[in-house]
Parts: C-alpha cells; sequence; structure tokens
C-alpha cells in the first residue's frame, strides 16, 4: 500500500495505543451516564487510563527528542500527541466533576452527549490508524467528527436552555458546568482532526 510518511513505525505505535485509551474513556464514560457501572468505579478507571495515555505522551516525547528522522514535522507530532492527551484529561475531569458533586441521575442531554463523545473518540481513533497510510480516509473521518462536534455544541446548548427552567440554582451551576465539560470533549477531538487535516494536505 503507498506509503507517504517516511517509515518510523515507534510515532504511529504510540498514537495508536493514545486512540485506543481514549475510546475505553470515552466507553467507561458512557456507561456510566447510562447507569450500565457505577460512577466511581468509572471515574477510577478513566483515572488509569489517564495515567496511562500521559506515560504515552512522554513516551512520544522521548522518542521525538532522540530521532533524527520523523514521519512528519515534529512540531505536528508534538502537538498531535498533546491533542489526544487532552481528550481523555477532559473526560478524566468532567468523571471527577461528576464524582465531586455526587451525581448518579442523568438527563437525556448528558447520555446523549456522552454517545456523541463515544463515537467522536472512535472516529478519532479511526483517523489515527488511517494517518499512516490511509490518506483519503482521513478527510472523510474529520468530517464526520466536525459533525459531531457541531452536534454535541447543539445538544449542549439546547440543555443549558432548559436548566435555566429550573429553580435550583445550584442545580443549575452543577449542570451547566457538565454540559460544557461534555461538549468540551467534542472540542478536543475537532483539534485532532484539525491536526490530522493539517499533516495531510502538509505532506501531500
Amino acid at each position: 500500500m503507498f506509503r507517504f510518511f517516511p517509515k518510523e513505525e515507534k510515532f504511529f505505535l504510540l498514537f495508536n495505543q493514545m486512540a485506543e485509551k481514549i475510546v475505553q474513556a470515552a466507553q467507561l464514560l458512557k456507561k456510566a451516564l447510562n447507569g450500565e457501572m457505577p460512577v466511581a468505579t468509572a471515574h477510577n478507571d478513566i483515572r488509569a487510563l489517564e495515567h496511562e495515555c500521559d506515560d504515552l505522551t512522554h513516551e512520544l516525547s522521548k522518542k521525538l527528542n532522540a530521532s533524527f528522522v520523523t514521519p512528519f514535522d515534529r512540531e505536528d507530532i508534538y502537538r498531535l500527541g498533546s491533542a489526544l492527551d487532552n481528550i481523555i484529561d477532559i473526560i478524566d475531569t468532567t468523571m471527577r466533576l461528576i464524582v465531586l458533586y455526587k451525581l448518579n441521575d442523568f438527563s437525556h442531554a448528558a447520555k446523549q452527549l456522552a454517545f456523541i463523545i463515544l463515537h467522536s473518540c472512535q472516529a478519532v481513533n479511526q483517523g489515527i490508524t488511517a494517518l499512516e497510510t490511509k490518506r483519503d480516509a482521513v478527510s472523510s473521518v474529520c468530517l464526520e467528527i466536525n459533525e459531531l462536534e457541531n452536534e454535541a455544541d447543539a445538544v449542549r446548548a439546547n440543555a443549558i436552555s432548559e436548566l435555566f427552567d429550573t429553580k435550583d440554582p445550584i442545580a443549575i451551576i452543577k449542570w451547566k458546568e457538565i454540559y460544557e465539560n461534555l461538549e468540551f470533549v467534542t472540542d478536543c477531538c475537532e483539534d485532532v482532526s484539525n491536526i490530522l487535516e493539517g499533516i495531510v494536505i502538509k505532506n501531500a
């Protein structure tokens, strides 16, 4: 199959491992918000994945510093690794807030956002997998990620609008922050999408 990057498989392996852990974290988030597993258990498991992703990010930086030949620009390798790490960081932050606020009963909007997040993270994983050799596939995956981000933005906006129909100011504060954090996960996925598109264009 056509290869448009210099052969340096270690970087792609690390990116793939990070993307897989992001999907696992999104799956746990969705299960927790759908009542399929305890929130505390999901939080602990996501935290472990976040630490593992941090380790991969550090390994990526070490590999970047030690490599003479890289598959694409060093700056883009660093940006892509950081952007992937940001996704799981915000998933972890969101779960930490859910635990802190002692939330166990989740709205339809929260469940919708978790569903969109999972699909966005799966699309990120597909984009990372396609990056090495499937240039055309990257563009279509990036389009899907952008569409999912727009969908999440609409869900968040509607959910926050409905929040202000309630009379509980504490609930408004808590849920507004949760909705914004959930939607921000899809923003982070879109950041990865933009980086992937830039890499493909620069290496066309």
